[in-house]
């Protein structure tokens, strides 16, 4: 198992990523039906966003606390972090959903800073150096 030593920038991202997470998650689970009818975004999809959410913020914020991470964490959190981004743009596109202007604004703009973090937490990654093991 490939370790590295968790540089500061990214365990800071890591808890911008876990902070934004937890917030769109309590908006969502808080205010998703007033949210729904705005967005014209269907309850349950917000609601389940919420659930997916949630518990990835604290999946983050636990990792942000670790001075040392398998590589591949790390990589799961950038690799989840794009399909989400990447699916909410294509939920735009299929026709499975007809949002509001500001629906499409709401999903897009989530997208992006989501894209945003993935680029970040990469930066983060290659920032961090590989722990070297003890018997070579």
């Amino acid at each position: 198992m490939s370790l590295i030593q968790t540089s500061t920038f990214l365990r800071r991202i890591l808890v911008l990523d876990a902070v934004s997470c937890a917030g769109m998650g309590l908006l969502l689970v808080t205010f998703g039906g007033g949210l729904s009818g705005v967005l014209n975004l269907p309850v349950a999809l917000l609601q389940q966003a919420s659930m997916v959410l949630l518990p990835f913020a604290l999946v983050l914020a636990f990792l942000s606390t670790r001075a040392r991470l398998p590589r591949a964490a790390v990589w799961a959190v950038i690799v989840g972090n794009a399909i989400w981004a990447i699916d909410s743009i294509v939920l735009l596109f299929t026709g499975w959903v007809q949002p509001s202007l500001l629906g499409y604004l709401f999903v897009a703009g989530q997208a992006a800073f989501v894209a945003l973090m993935v680029e970040l937490e990469y930066i983060g990654l290659r920032k961090s150096a590989a722990v070297t093991p003890l018997h070579a």
